[in-house]
């Protein structure tokens, strides 16, 4: 006699976990993006940097100014920029310098001339003494530019900073 065969009976898959652990993943790749910065966002140039075997050291995201020296993409002529990732800082040292117009001292990098960067890095040292110090600097530029930019550094004495590179292979 043949046995009696149980009905199928379908299944159900319970959806809740799955929406809970896509939300998470969600949030988490939320909280851990980093977004362009507003003067990346204003800056018109690109700076093309010099390739170095990779280090594991990195320059340090807050209390940071930092010195780029680029060749401006519309006139072709090498300008400085000066930036400080402290924004209470910014403002502090922003007010401090003579000669800028209210719509400069709004902007979160300025692009200035030899002696305004002086003044600018002694007025960072004078608001912030332990400041950290970059250069970011195109690979294309004669050494005159870094060299100027070393020595308005040290005249200040920020005698340690860290150069911007990218890495080789990247």
């Amino acid at each position: 006699m043949p046995k009696v065969k149980k009905k199928r009976v379908g299944f159900t898959i319970d959806m809740t976990p799955l929406v809970d652990i896509t939300f998470l993943l969600l949030t988490f790749f939320m909280f851990t993006a980093k977004f362009k910065s507003e003067a990346e966002s204003e800056q018109k140039f690109t700076i093309q940097r010099p390739r170095v075997t990779p280090d594991t050291t990195t320059i340090p995201q807050n209390d940071i100014g930092i010195i780029k020296i680029a060749i401006d993409s519309a006139t072709n002529d090498t300008n400085y920029y000066y930036e400080l990732a402290n924004e209470t800082d910014r403002q502090k040292v922003w007010g401090a310098v003579k000669g800028l117009t209210d719509q400069q001292r709004t902007q979160q990098q300025l692009k200035v001339s030899p002696e305004v960067l002086n003044e600018l890095v002694r007025d960072t040292r004078l608001v912030r003494p332990n400041t950290k110090f970059a250069i970011d600097a195109d690979k294309r530029l004669s050494f005159k530019w870094v060299n100027d930019a070393m020595n308005i550094l040290r005249k200040n004495q920020a005698t340690v900073f860290n150069f911007v590179t990218d890495k080789k292979g990247a």
